[in-house]
């Protein structure tokens, strides 16, 4: 996080002959990526983490022709995408942003992914009702069942349980298309309980 580039760690990694690059990095360094393995002629498979997968943050800065190809997961809707511009989800996340949150990003998929969460958290305290101790709080974060959020992917639905806190527990892969200029997912949603 301290160094300016990984221009040296992505060229090491060409050297060391790898024909696969499992790029974990935040969006700066992604985009640094991105951008220097096509410098240089390296094209190994590329897959990259969720957090780098912005099309506006990550892949336009590093250049849509050096993007094409990566390959991702993903379980919400990328609001610059040209597939859920008329979206009820994301249409519904828009409004929000406008009314609440006008300086913020709409070109940010951070802000969704932050939409999503205080969405979860709104059912769990509704699910409260008038007991909001923390031993409910914590009783109905846990027993989330089947909650689908406007911004998830069709068929991506959140659950937790009381020996298992993570509400997100499926995924679907997705490919990025410089032509299109997007994300194509492929597959079908995968679970944790298929990986």
């Amino acid at each position: 996080m301290t160094e300016p580039t990984i221009d040296s760690q992505v060229v090491n990694l060409k050297n060391s002959g790898a024909d696969v690059f499992f790029n974990v990095t935040t969006p700066k360094f992604a985009a640094q990526a991105i951008k220097k393995a096509a410098d240089i002629g390296w094209k190994p498979v590329h897959f990259i983490n969720g957090v780098s997968i912005s099309l506006v943050t990550v892949l336009k800065p590093a250049g849509f022709e050096n993007s094409d190809g990566l390959i991702s997961t993903t379980y919400g809707k990328e609001p610059n995408d040209p597939e859920w511009q008329n979206d009820p989800g994301i249409v519904q996340w828009r409004e929000f942003m406008k009314k609440y949150y006008p300086d913020g990003s709409v070109d940010n998929n951070n802000n969704v992914y932050g939409y999503g969460v205080a969405m979860t958290l709104e059912h769990v305290l509704k699910n409260c009702g008038d007991d909001l101790s923390r031993e409910n709080v914590m009783k109905q974060a846990a027993n989330i069942k089947d909650l689908v959020l406007p911004t998830s992917l069709p068929g991506i639905k959140l659950n937790t349980s009381p020996t298992d806190f993570a509400p997100i527990q499926q995924m679907q892969l997705q490919k990025f298309d410089a032509k299109k200029g997007s994300w194509v997912r492929f597959g079908n949603i995968i679970g944790a309980e298929e990986t």
